[in-house]
């Protein structure tokens, strides 16, 4: 199985000579040791307000959040030997395949601020991915704690979404319906109507927050994440994310 939107990447590999910015040189943790270290998985599908609540979990747990994209970024600026399995394999077009992507994972849980545990967004995105994850976990007798899933109808997502608009140069973001520049008034949202409060430039939608474009995306998600949350039933906390936020976290909060 491949993990297909490793496959962006291999665009940008000219970017990846510099370490990204914000991430230290890693440091290892000692084996053994210490206390047992929690390790949860988030899931949750655009507009589902993962963004929102994830670090607050990173502060509550003392734990990083780590991404596929962000770790392959890193170990191949830092020329690892995992890393440079991957830089070659994306130089020559291909897919980074699940054994490179979860030698990565072993490799940044591995660092000093993953001592206390970790946080894994959108990872795995499948089966196969999870049973290797479990594989790497059990080698240090490690185990999946918890697994949260923010849920939201999509009639719901697709309204927080596709009212999305964004001042392209600072990234101040609005939304048609329940933050509307000043410039809307009671009209219908439109470029000309929808400008920014602080320069009065026109604001934009991204491509992707489109009706249509958003319905791939749910569809997609959906179809990777029910057989996972199945093949962690047993430690899965569905949380109702559409609901008030302190409910939500509260619940977040509760699950871990």
């Amino acid at each position: 199985m491949q993990l297909p939107s490793i496959a962006l990447l291999a665009t940008t590999i000219t970017a990846f000579s510099r370490p990204p910015q914000g991430l230290r040189p890693p440091t290892r943790i000692s084996a053994g040791g210490g206390d047992a270290r929690q390790v949860v998985i988030l899931f949750g599908p655009p507009g589902s307000g993962k963004g929102t609540h994830a670090p607050k979990l990173v502060d509550k747990l003392g734990a990083p959040q780590l991404s596929t994209g962000d770790m392959l970024r890193a170990a191949v600026a830092a020329g690892s030997e995992v890393g440079q399995k991957a830089k070659a394999v994306m130089e020559a077009g291909g897919l980074v395949g699940d054994d490179i992507v979860v030698g990565i994972i072993r490799d940044r849980i591995e660092e000093s601020d993953c001592s206390k545990g970790f946080i894994l967004d959108g990872f795995p995105r499948t089966v196969d991915q999870a049973k290797m994850l479990d594989a790497c976990l059990a080698e240090k007798g490690e185990c999946v704690n918890a697994v949260v899933a923010l849920e939201v109808p999509d009639a719901v997502l697709t309204e927080r979404i596709c009212g999305r608009w964004v001042h392209k140069a600072s990234g101040r973001s609005y939304h048609a319906k329940f933050a509307p520049p000043k410039s809307l008034g009671g009209a219908a949202p439109s470029v000309e109507t929808m400008l920014d409060d602080e320069t009065g430039e026109a604001l934009m939608q991204r491509a992707d927050d489109t009706e249509e474009a958003l319905k791939t995306r749910l569809a997609g998600y959906h179809a990777q994440t029910v057989p996972i949350l199945e093949h962690y039933s047993s430690c899965v906390a569905r949380v109702d994310a559409n609901q008030g936020l302190d409910e939500v976290w509260a619940a977040i909060d509760k699950a871990t």
